[in-house]
């Protein structure tokens, strides 16, 4: 497979089978700050249980690892963080996919999804906003720096389309002020 683009090798396959999704994670985060390297694309799948089938086809084994079935389904079916991964056996690029829980959050981020093109390709990325709140829940939860430094580079190079007061809600609901203050104010002495 020559020329292949890895940000696209899942999102036009989403995109061709109509299979609505976000990007999100450290993929979103380069695409609104600073490029990094990364080993995975995270996607969260608004995939109904009728669906499952066609996202099974969209990946096929000779491809693709797809989890079975059964598994997709059970994981479909969690209230909170379902998740399977999808990996391409040519070039072990895997895609990290969750499903939209009942959030108001991700419904949300949903509605007010960003449209890019990268690559020649359309991709559905999920707000800034929702990114950096996600961002936070993942720095508080595993301490991780990356994901510190990929809001920092979002909020050099795309503060002009974030939403503050919007953001500064839903970290005040989240609980992350204190981390979000310390963070936002790192930033402004970059």
């Amino acid at each position: 497979m020559q020329n292949l683009n890895l940000f696209n090798l899942y999102t036009d396959i989403l995109n061709k089978n109509k299979i609505d999704y976000l990007v999100t994670g450290s993929v979103a985060s380069i695409v609104y700050g600073e490029p990094r390297l990364t080993n995975d694309i995270d996607l969260i799948l608004n995939l109904f249980d009728n669906q499952v089938d066609a996202l099974i086809e969209a990946f096929p084994s000779d491809l693709f690892y797809c989890p079975p079935r059964e598994v997709i389904k059970v994981e479909l079916r969690r209230s909170l963080r379902g998740h399977i991964n999808l990996i391409h056996h040519e070039t072990g690029f895997k895609a990290d996919i969750y499903f939209v829980e009942n959030d108001e959050f991700i419904t949300w981020a949903f509605k007010h999804r960003q449209i890019f093109t990268l690559f020649n390709s359309t991709i559905s990325l999920a707000p800034p906003e929702y990114v950096i709140v996600k961002k936070l829940e993942f720095y508080k939860e595993g301490n991780a720096q990356k994901h510190l430094t990929d809001i920092n580079g979002m909020l050099l190079n795309s503060k002009n389309i974030i939403d503050f007061e919007f953001l500064n809600k839903i970290i005040i609901v989240k609980g992350l002020n204190d981390l979000w203050r310390s963070v936002y104010d790192k930033s402004k002495d970059a």
